[in-house]
């Protein structure tokens, strides 16, 4: 059963009705929408008898609606995309600590919480890419993209997308807030455009002539490669990339994740879920729903997901990608980067 999340908050409780409190539910609030999640959620019904409720919607909507829910939200388990949105529901005391040896033992510990309130379950990588014709030597470092040498060829997001923040997160993580900022005014000096538009808006630059390189997430270029992606996949040979860093800390990453709220009706169901879905199966569906990288080892992604081939990524934990959040939207707005 799924519900939209523009339904009144009290509306849900009816919708699920004493069901909440049942044996055999799980009440599931996402904000992923990908037709293969379709067969992960059947699976896991018919592998446990235990029946999906969904409630889908953007992550800060549902993060609200557990606030406003409180003690009776009928949420056993959040799933969000990207790890500064999941720190949100953190921050706001929403998550619960789980204790799982099969989580603890198939998914990395720099893709899970410290104290074990939410883990990730897929990655995407924050690459550069560019445009072969016109860009004979690519910057293969985050820190070259703000080399003056590439000034008017760079294109990027809004500060306020949380792929942005985030990556600038990664970096006061690493660096120190003055060198962070440093690096961010480097980047921004560097635009061939004001920011504008999505990922895939930065990647048909490219294509269109107005961006010599741009900063976009793996499984958008992966959706080019494997479908027909508008203004995009017409002239995606045309376009190298770079995971950056790859002779020192690494790609900057970030994943799709979940935790179990502090109010779960039905935690034992929910603790099952998570399980589930780090089993080799589970993470196949849920990988190849959005192009991203499974995090257990040994699994296949996407076919278009495995041309990209092998990288190494940034072990810093994710959790540091939402404590400094504020502080890097503190940066944009500093050196004016809108």
């Amino acid at each position: 059963m799924r519900f939209k999340s523009g339904l009144p908050i009290f509306l849900i409780g009816c919708l699920a009705g004493t069901a909440t409190l049942a044996d055999g539910v799980l009440n599931l609030y996402s904000s992923r929408h990908y037709d293969t999640d379709e067969r992960l959620y059947s699976d896991f019904e018919a592998e446990t008898g235990i029946q999906i409720n969904r409630l889908e919607g953007k992550a800060d909507e549902l993060i609200q609606r557990l606030i406003a829910e409180g003690a009776n939200s009928p949420a056993d388990v959040l799933l969000t995309v990207d790890a500064g949105r999941i720190w949100r529901a953190e921050a706001a005391e929403l998550l619960s600590e789980v204790n799982s040896d099969v989580l603890e033992d198939r998914v990395a510990g720099s893709l899970q919480h410290p104290q074990n309130k939410w883990f990730g379950f897929s990655t995407r990588a924050r690459m550069i890419f560019f445009d072969k014709a016109d860009v004979a030597e690519p910057p293969r470092t985050y820190a070259e993209l703000a080399d003056p040498k590439y000034k008017g060829q760079v294109c990027a997001r809004s500060s306020t997308n949380i792929y942005m923040l985030s990556l600038l997160a990664s970096r006061i993580a690493h660096d120190g807030e003055e060198a962070a900022e440093a690096w961010a005014k480097g980047l921004y000096e560097n635009f061939a455009r004001a920011p504008q538009g999505g990922d895939t808006d930065q990647l048909r630059g490219i294509v269109s002539g107005e961006c010599d390189i741009v900063l976009a997430n793996s499984y958008y270029f992966a959706r080019g490669l494997a479908g027909d992606v508008d203004g995009l996949t017409s002239g995606i040979e045309g376009i190298g990339y770079v995971f950056p860093d790859q002779d020192g800390r690494g790609t900057h990453v970030n994943i799709s994740a979940a935790g179990i709220p502090v109010n779960a009706p039905n935690r034992e169901n929910a603790v099952k879920f998570l399980e589930y879905l780090a089993s080799d199966g589970a993470q196949s569906y849920f990988a190849a729903g959005n192009n991203e990288f499974p995090v257990v080892e040994g699994v296949a992604g996407s076919s278009a997901v495995e041309q990209l081939g092998d990288f190494k990524a940034d072990d810093l934990n994710l959790s540091a990608l939402g404590e400094y959040q504020a502080k890097a939207q503190e940066i944009y707005n500093r050196i004016g980067y809108p």
